[in-house]
């Protein structure tokens, strides 16, 4: 039980820095089959998710709070607050759930390089590691500067961050094409997973507002 939590702690902190120093190389390697040293990625993804939730409720922070034309209404306020809620109870599940998402996007761009859509998968879940871990460092500033500044400044500080992120390391997974190509798909990539992404936060807010 000890030498399997040993390996759980090393693996999640071995994998989190060689996401940020070396991330396509990893990735790439790990699907290679070098994955002794590395967790699992839906493994990284959780114990991530449950940290970041961890802290969200230490810091007293709801990235989803209520808009303040919410806040006008008591209705409103009402609906938005339970939303707010059901995502930051279900972050964890919120997060693998966009996942495919993410996958979609990239092997409709990268379909004849060499990767199936469950690689792709492992790919976009370690990818989603990595913004777990951006979050989880702003979280102190967020908590500093709530009552102070937008916090949806921050979260663009956080988003370009993660788009940087995400060129970076398809640069380096897809090495061999040429990275004005790679570039190029990526950017599609990211408009077909925001399109997905917006899609189905409209349906789930559709079928919400139904249930109500």
């Amino acid at each position: 039980m000890t030498h399997s939590l040993f390996h759980i702690d090393a693996g999640l902190l071995y994998t989190s820095k060689q996401l940020f120093l070396r991330p396509g190389h990893t990735i790439r390697e790990y699907l290679e089959g070098k994955r002794v040293s590395h967790i699992k990625p839906f493994s990284f993804v959780l114990i991530l998710t449950g940290f970041y939730i961890l802290l969200c409720h230490w810091f007293g922070i709801n990235l989803f709070s209520a808009s303040e034309e919410s806040l006008k209404s008591d209705i409103g306020y009402g609906k938005s607050l339970n939303l707010d809620e059901w995502f930051l109870s279900h972050f964890s599940w919120v997060t693998l759930a966009t996942i495919p998402l993410y996958t979609m996007g990239t092997w409709i761009c990268f379909h004849n390089k060499g990767y199936n859509f469950v690689e792709y998968l492992v790919l976009n879940t370690y990818k989603a590691g990595q913004r777990l871990i951006v979050q989880i460092v702003f979280l102190p500033f967020i908590f500093l500067v709530k009552h102070s500044l937008n916090i949806g400044t921050v979260m663009l500080i956080v988003y370009l961050i993660d788009l940087g992120l995400h060129f970076w390391t398809n640069l380096q997974f897809f090495k061999p094409m040429k990275p004005i190509n790679i570039i190029m798909r990526s950017i599609f990539s990211h408009l077909i997973m925001t399109i997905l992404v917006g899609l189905a936060v409209l349906i789930f807010i559709v079928v919400i507002s139904l249930l109500n």
